[in-house]
């Protein structure tokens, strides 16, 4: 897992319909200058090309703010955003239109191989956007604007706190912080018009989601001014401030906060005393009205491929039993005489398999991230500049966060990547898995992917920062599996813990389509998840309710990591002794986050050179 506060504006930007015929003429007006400036210069194809890339970056920025402070652009921090009416929309309609036709206009015959795949993402990526925006997918979604998995009064109040991405040096940016409040409040309150409208349509969300909704947004009023993460940077006011500023600010802040509660709560009251009677029962997507069509098109949007839930489902499946299988294989290697059900209890139990010590656990990931970079150099041939190191979790917030995640470094290796493990009860930390997690969230795995790309400055900006889900986690699953030939695996227990993981990833296959498509509830997932796995039921709760929040982004996992697997088989097959896997993942990984059809063009391409 990847720290991505900034996937919460991508699903923003599927919730509010929009009418091209009243669309800012903003992006369409810089697209069309672009081409009309390239048109009359002697700029070659590929200079044209990334001049509309270039163009059609700053535009996205100047319309979604929060992307710019991302990148530690303050040219825009005094502005939140929109996200959620229908003039955003329609700006948004029209900036993807504009940029399609102008792409379209070149000649892409004339372009060079990375141009050519370039030109190919961008083409995907506009026409996916076009076709979420088409009236058919925003009448379902644009109705349901935030679940608590999903929505900025989850993502928000971190990012305010001093915490986020946004920084709190100068006076400006405090106020600025103010501002994107005001325009907070404004979008916390056309959420419930979007809401009204769902009532009116008949698409609503789930009672579980916005019964969860409810009780998060009771949760943060009950906080109060003095606990409030929107005051938090009044209680760490940089010590250049003058008493005056401080007191200024602090009353500022103080009546903001209060104006935000007051919105906060009439949100609440409306879902609580509205929304929520008539919220659906039914959890997964096959229970609301227009739920096939909504789910067939995350589908494509999220695994980038354009497959059925029913394959989904069978793949699944059969990813279960032949994990269980393997499963079963390693527990008679080992000798334990009892049922694989009972030999998860004895991994989940025995005390040596849990770390002596926090200064274990950390001493343990030191070890290994040093084996790993012995061998590493036998599996690629170009490795990130940016270092790589390895922390616990803050002892202040572990106790909420994930058994370990990614948090990417700067393009020019100023700030490291990091890789956090978490060493919060460590009775409940499994070491069987630390090699696995470790090839995941950081050497080869996020570090990996995330960094070449940044620091590929041949790319466009879209291609170095952005990405799919599909991708950069399908990466990161099939990571995991290089610990076989750079023989990490030797210990059956680091396989087990392998294994493991990779079943999480394969009942997602299952539970999710189950849930979306097949009408399964959510007491029949859970039971799904606990019978084929050593999850306790406070983990697989937590996963099925994620499912049912944010439909389809867990399938991605495991589809990309099967589709990259699949092109290795492909080029080994193809390439017998000539294969070289330092060659194959350089290939996959020179070119950022691709969608899986440009990626399997791309290493089709490259095998027939190298034949």
């Amino acid at each position: 897992m990847i720290n991505k506060t900034l996937a919460l504006l991508a699903s923003a930007s599927l919730l509010a319909s929009a009418s091209a015929a009243n669309a800012s003429s903003l992006s369409a007006t810089s697209a069309a200058a672009v081409q009309e400036e390239a048109a009359k210069s002697a700029m070659t194809e590929g200079e044209k090309m990334k001049a509309l890339f270039a163009q059609s970056d700053a535009d996205s920025l100047e319309r979604n703010p929060i992307g710019a402070l991302f990148r530690g652009d303050e040219r825009y921090a005094d502005r939140l955003g929109d996200y959620i009416s229908d003039e955003y929309f329609a700006a948004e309609l029209a900036a993807e239109e504009s940029e399609l036709a102008a792409l379209t206009a070149l000649d892409r015959t004339k372009l060079s191989v990375t141009d050519k795949i370039a030109y190919d993402v961008f083409m995907r990526d506009k026409k996916q956007a076009i076709k979420g925006m088409s009236k058919e997918i925003m009448d379902l979604s644009v109705v349901r604007p935030l679940n608590h998995f999903s929505g900025f009064h989850t993502f928000y109040p971190n990012f305010a706190s001093g915490k986020g991405a946004a920084q709190f040096k100068t006076v400006k940016n405090y106020e600025d912080n103010l501002k994107r409040h005001a325009e907070f409040i404004t979008m916390t309150d056309r959420s419930v018009g979007r809401f009204r409208q769902g009532m009116d349509s008949g698409v609503v969300e789930t009672k579980l989601t916005i019964g969860n909704v409810v009780e998060q947004l009771a949760t943060q009023i009950a906080l109060g001014l003095e606990k409030s993460p929107f005051m938090a940077p009044t209680q760490a006011f940089p010590e250049d401030f003058s008493d005056a500023d401080k007191a200024r600010l602090t009353k500022e802040y103080e009546a903001m906060t209060t104006k935000i509660f007051a919105s906060y709560q009439a949100m609440h009251d409306f879902l609580k005393n509205e929304y929520l009677p008539v919220a659906r029962e039914g959890v997964g997507l096959s229970y609301m009205k227009g739920g096939d069509v909504m789910y067939k098109h995350l589908i494509e949007n999220t695994t980038t491929l354009p497959l059925e839930a029913d394959y989904i489902h069978k793949l699944g499946v059969s990813e279960v039993a032949r994990i269980k299988t393997e499963m079963e294989e390693i527990k008679d290697e080992v000798g334990f005489k009892g049922t694989l059900s009972e030999f998860f209890t004895h991994l989940r139990t025995d005390t040596k398999f849990q770390p002596e010590s926090r200064e274990a656990l950390t001493q343990g990931y030191y070890a290994l991230g040093k084996e790993v970079d012995k061998v590493i150099a036998t599996q690629f041939k170009t490795l990130p500049k940016s270092p790589l190191e390895i922390r616990p979790y803050d002892e202040s917030i572990e106790k909420f966060q994930a058994g370990g995640s990614y948090q990417s470094g700067t393009p020019d290796g100023s700030r490291a990547g990091v890789f956090y493990f978490n060493a919060y009860d460590l009775p409940s930390r499994n070491t069987s898995g630390m090699t696995t997690l470790y090839l995941h969230e950081g050497a080869p795995g996020h570090h990996f992917q995330i960094s070449l790309a940044q620091e590929n400055e041949d790319l466009p900006n879209f291609m170095r920062f952005g990405g799919n889900t599909a991708f950069v986690e399908g990466w990161a699953l099939y990571s995991e599996k290089l610990g076989f030939p750079m023989e990490l695996f030797g210990d059956p227990y680091q396989r087990f813990g392998h294994l493991d993981d990779e079943m999480l990833r394969a009942m997602r296959l299952v539970v999710d389509t189950g849930l979306h498509s097949k009408k399964w509830t959510r007491e029949q997932a859970i039971k799904y998840m606990l019978d084929n796995s050593s999850m306790g039921e406070t983990d697989a709760t937590a996963e099925v309710e994620r499912y049912i929040a944010i439909p389809s982004q867990a399938l991605a996992y495991k589809i990309g990591a099967l589709t990259i697997q699949r092109l290795k088989k492909k080029a080994q097959a193809s390439l017998g002794d000539n294969f070289d896997p330092r060659e194959f993942h350089d290939q996959v990984l020179n070119t950022g986050a691709l969608p899986m059809t440009v990626l399997e063009k791309k290493i089709d391409d490259w095998i027939a050179t190298q034949i």
